[in-house]
């Protein structure tokens, strides 16, 4: 067996330049990858489109061992109404919030079409935050 020495010489200047196009060659293959290999993803706004079965819908609310509901009413694509069923005297005159709180986010639900990114004033937040969780609750029943 003899074995023969090769000697390979590199110029430095083809070295770098290789490793130059490499990286290049490397970031045109992500910036290809990112720009037409993934399938694009849907908007928020498509994905949360509600499609409802319609009807009255109803979420039992208990406060001080008094129960009373909130009912929702809807289309098949749209919330028609919402409203508090069953609210005796003695409920009303201890919450005086309540019904003004229910106007207010009837309005903004009404507006939108949607319990997300609802305001409520700082008076009635947790009345206001009492109702739309019931209002909520009412609307995941009623999608299909």
């Amino acid at each position: 067996m003899s074995a023969k020495t090769k000697i390979v010489v590199l110029h430095m200047k083809e070295v770098i330049y290789t490793a130059i196009f490499l990286g290049l060659a490397l970031v045109l293959a992500v910036l290809l990858y990112l720009m037409f290999g993934r399938a694009p993803k849907k908007e928020a706004a498509e994905t949360t489109s509600s499609s409802y079965c319609a009807g009255l819908y109803t979420t039992p609310v208990t406060l001080n061992d008094t129960t009373f509901d909130v009912a929702v009413t809807v289309d098949a694509d749209r919330i028609k109404s919402i409203e508090l069923i069953n609210l005796s005297e003695t409920v009303s005159a201890a919450y005086p919030l309540m019904e003004p709180a229910l106007e207010e986010l009837a309005t903004q639900i009404y507006a939108t079409q949607t319990v997300d990114q609802i305001s409520y004033s700082e008076d009635s937040k947790y009345t206001s935050q009492l109702l739309l969780s019931a209002i909520s609750a009412a609307l995941e029943k009623a999608k299909l």
